[in-house]
Protein backbone atom coordinates (compact mmCIF):
# COMPACT_ATOMS: atom_id res chain seq x y z
CA UNK A 1 0.00 0.00 0.00
CA UNK A 2 1.54 3.54 -0.99
CA UNK A 3 0.30 6.68 0.98
CA UNK A 4 -0.67 8.93 -1.64
CA UNK A 5 1.48 12.25 -2.36
CA UNK A 6 -0.57 15.55 -2.14
CA UNK A 7 -0.91 15.74 -6.34
CA UNK A 8 -2.60 12.79 -6.05
CA UNK A 9 -5.21 14.26 -3.87
CA UNK A 10 -8.14 16.85 -5.07
CA UNK A 11 -7.28 20.52 -4.90
CA UNK A 12 -10.37 21.75 -2.86
CA UNK A 13 -12.01 25.26 -2.60
CA UNK A 14 -10.52 27.39 0.31
CA UNK A 15 -14.39 28.59 1.69
CA UNK A 16 -15.19 27.65 4.99
CA UNK A 17 -16.91 23.98 4.42
CA UNK A 18 -16.71 23.93 1.12
CA UNK A 19 -15.44 20.14 -0.14
CA UNK A 20 -16.16 20.80 -3.73
CA UNK A 21 -13.25 20.81 -6.84
CA UNK A 22 -10.93 24.44 -6.90
CA UNK A 23 -10.97 25.23 -10.41
CA UNK A 24 -9.12 28.63 -9.71
CA UNK A 25 -6.27 29.60 -7.54
CA UNK A 26 -7.21 33.67 -6.32
CA UNK A 27 -3.12 34.78 -5.67
CA UNK A 28 -2.49 37.64 -2.67
CA UNK A 29 -0.65 39.01 -0.33
CA UNK A 30 -1.22 41.74 2.76
CA UNK A 31 1.35 44.35 1.67
CA UNK A 32 1.64 45.52 5.74
CA UNK A 33 3.04 41.93 6.55
CA UNK A 34 4.52 40.22 3.38
CA UNK A 35 7.06 41.65 0.44
CA UNK A 36 5.72 42.58 -2.92
CA UNK A 37 7.05 39.51 -4.65
CA UNK A 38 5.42 37.06 -1.87
CA UNK A 39 2.73 35.56 -3.29
CA UNK A 40 -0.12 33.04 -1.00
CA UNK A 41 -2.67 31.29 -2.48
CA UNK A 42 -6.51 30.40 -1.98
CA UNK A 43 -8.26 27.83 -3.94
CA UNK A 44 -12.10 28.41 -4.87
CA UNK A 45 -14.56 25.97 -6.94
CA UNK A 46 -16.65 27.71 -9.77
CA UNK A 47 -19.34 28.94 -6.72
CA UNK A 48 -16.91 30.42 -4.18
CA UNK A 49 -14.07 32.16 -6.66
CA UNK A 50 -16.58 35.74 -6.09
CA UNK A 51 -16.95 35.83 -2.72
CA UNK A 52 -13.04 34.64 -1.90
CA UNK A 53 -12.20 37.27 -4.39
CA UNK A 54 -14.28 39.71 -3.21
CA UNK A 55 -13.24 38.97 0.27
CA UNK A 56 -9.78 39.79 -1.03
CA UNK A 57 -9.83 43.07 -3.61
CA UNK A 58 -12.11 45.23 -0.69
CA UNK A 59 -9.01 44.95 1.50
CA UNK A 60 -6.55 45.69 -1.69
CA UNK A 61 -5.09 41.76 -1.28
CA UNK A 62 -6.40 40.10 -4.47
CA UNK A 63 -3.38 40.04 -6.94
CA UNK A 64 -4.09 37.36 -10.01
CA UNK A 65 -6.45 34.78 -10.20
CA UNK A 66 -5.31 31.86 -12.62
CA UNK A 67 -7.23 28.51 -13.50
CA UNK A 68 -5.91 25.70 -11.36
CA UNK A 69 -3.90 23.20 -13.68
CA UNK A 70 -5.68 20.44 -14.99
CA UNK A 71 -8.97 22.25 -14.33
CA UNK A 72 -11.79 22.87 -16.92
CA UNK A 73 -11.51 26.57 -16.79
CA UNK A 74 -8.31 25.77 -19.16
CA UNK A 75 -10.10 24.36 -21.73
CA UNK A 76 -12.28 28.03 -21.94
Amino acid sequence: MSIPSPTDEALVCSARGCRSAAIWALEWNNPRLHDADRRKTWLACAQHRGSLGDFLDARGFLRAVTPVPGSPTLDL
